[in-house]
């Protein structure tokens, strides 16, 4: 079958085959559409369902998987093309994409230019760019460094390629973490006690990628995030902050993207993070922004040198485009907190907030550093006095106020649940914690099964120099099912020096 056009027309089939990101279509081997369009296994193919589009990779079945006259569709590309049920689409060849002639010349040595960044980040975001092809491109900004100019070219690209928003006001505050570091869950806190005294901070965050949990994925256990720009805009009338996950509202849409190949790749070089950061800070309207950089040996940013250079980038970045930015380096040796997971996580935040006798004292402190640093930068807090007033606005009980009060405001105030199986890491020998992994560990709260079930995840008991007698627990597995707890177990069994301990 084939429209008056002669686009050849197949029928719809839903698959229920999650491929996460990327859309994937199916059709037998011998389909005579495909056949005539001289398609090949993993070619690129232009979807049309009326008005909408979507480029996906072709694969062949020999099984019975699809009809002749049908093609079946990973859940991604299902519903990026709003079908109901077995409607019919198009298939033909998407027009040449130019831009990736650019990403070539990249690898080869070119500079990303103002034009040519702008196309690349377009079309990544309409989805005409292929797995492999995102990964051609993350690699070359990667081996080829960029310089000022590339990465102000390709901020100013993922900004202009999504939503951006203009607030009337002169101060509007933000904060980031690079990442790297489970447990860091500090934002909630800082949007809290910046709200507390009285400054404007639209906090959108992401969902995690390849981490146990993002500010997004932790929030959602307590509040709604999934908010549109204008439910946004009256949270931030009536509360003066928000807490949003940056996907409902479209900011630099290309971001999460990039770094899902980037943490694939394991690659996260100055530029291409840069960019990343302050694209959803300016889309956000931001004036005013500090930058929190963990320094570890199993952080993301590895030594003081790293975090100089970044810190150098930051700024030279954020000035061009009129951001008052302070980048602050802090410790990244070990988790900040216990929880590692959304419920987890959200527990340590709420006691924080709440003053709780056993609120974990590392959590504070940090998020009461990043908060005085923001209200000093602001001018809410004379220098050198911002931390004080922040431990001030915690203990006295406002910051907590705002939080419940902005969390209600966006339709809920929960508490997080917590996992139906618990299993304790017990010390195998009496010593003193000498190095704590937080790769491996963030990786067995993965295997536990955070952030999709958002009640699993580690709580860690102990930190660095802690004395621990042989048996006392190390950190507890909390997971939603027997299976994720079995393979959590392996994980740790095969690497005993998550917790490395040292002699007595």
């Amino acid at each position: 079958m084939s429209t008056d056009d002669g686009r050849p027309v197949l029928t719809a089939r839903r698959l229920g085959i999650d491929s996460q990101h990327e859309a994937i279509a199916f059709v037998q081997q011998d389909c005579a559409a495909c056949k005539s369009e001289g398609f090949s296994a993993h070619s690129r193919v232009l979807l049309k369902n009326g008005a909408a589009e979507i480029f996906a990779t072709l694969h062949y079945v020999t099984s019975n998987l699809v009809g002749a006259e049908e093609i079946g569709l990973s859940e991604i590309a299902w519903k990026r093309l709003h079908l109901e049920g077995a409607e019919t689409l198009t298939i033909s060849h998407p027009a040449p994409l130019s831009s990736f002639a650019d990403v070539r010349g990249k690898i080869f040595g070119q500079k990303l230019t103002e034009n040519t960044a702008r196309q690349i980040i377009d079309d990544i975001v309409h989805g005409r760019y292929s797995d492999i092809q995102l990964t051609a491109f993350v690699t070359a900004c990667s081996a080829r460094i960029l310089d000022d100019d590339e990465t102000i070219a390709l901020t100013r690209a993922m900004v202009d390629s999504g939503s951006r928003l203009d607030w009337d006001a002169s101060i509007i505050a933000d904060k980031h973490c690079v990442g790297g570091l489970p447990g860091n869950r500090t934002t909630p806190i800082v949007v809290a006690i910046a709200a507390a005294n009285g400054l404007t901070m639209p906090k959108t965050s992401s969902k995690a990628i390849t981490s146990p949990a993002g500010t997004a994925d932790t929030m959602s256990t307590i509040t709604n995030v999934s908010l549109s720009l204008s439910d946004m805009k009256a949270v931030l009338t009536r509360e003066q902050a928000c807490f949003v996950w940056g996907g409902s509202v479209n900011f630099s849409p290309a971001d999460d993207t990039l770094i899902r190949i980037q943490k694939a790749l394991d690659l996260d070089s100055e530029g291409p993070l840069i960019a990343s950061v302050l694209s959803k800070k300016i889309a956000a309207g931001a004036t005013h922004l500090v930058i929190d950089i963990p320094v570890g040996p199993t952080a993301k940013v590895r030594s003081a040198e790293a975090a100089e250079s970044l810190r150098q980038h930051f700024e030279a970045i954020a000035a061009h485009f009129d951001i008052k930015i302070s980048v602050e380096i802090t410790d990244g040796t070990q988790p900040v907190g216990r929880g590692i997971g959304p419920s987890l996580e959200a527990r340590d935040v709420l006691a924080v907030l709440r003053n709780e006798a056993n609120a974990p004292p590392e959590l504070r402190d940090r998020a009461c550093v990043l908060s005085g640093a923001l209200l000093e930068l602001t001018g809410a807090a004379k220098p050198a006095q911002g931390t004080q007033r922040a431990r001030e606005t915690l203990a006295s009980g406002a910051a907590n106020a705002h939080f419940e009060a902005i969390c209600k405001a966006q339709g809920r105030l929960a508490s997080p649940p917590v996992a139906e199986h618990q299993r304790a890491i017990i010390a195998p020998r009496p010593g003193r914690v000498a190095r704590i992994d937080n790769r491996r560990l963030a990786k067995a709260a993965k295997l536990a099964g955070a952030p999709e079930d958002v009640a699993a995840g580690i709580d860690l008991h102990v930190y660095l120099g802690d004395a621990v007698a042989q048996g006392d627990a190390l950190f507890t597995l909390h997971t939603q099912s027997p299976g994720e707890l079995a393979y959590a177990l392996d994980f740790i069994d095969a690497n005993p020096g998550i917790v490395e301990l040292t002699s007595p």
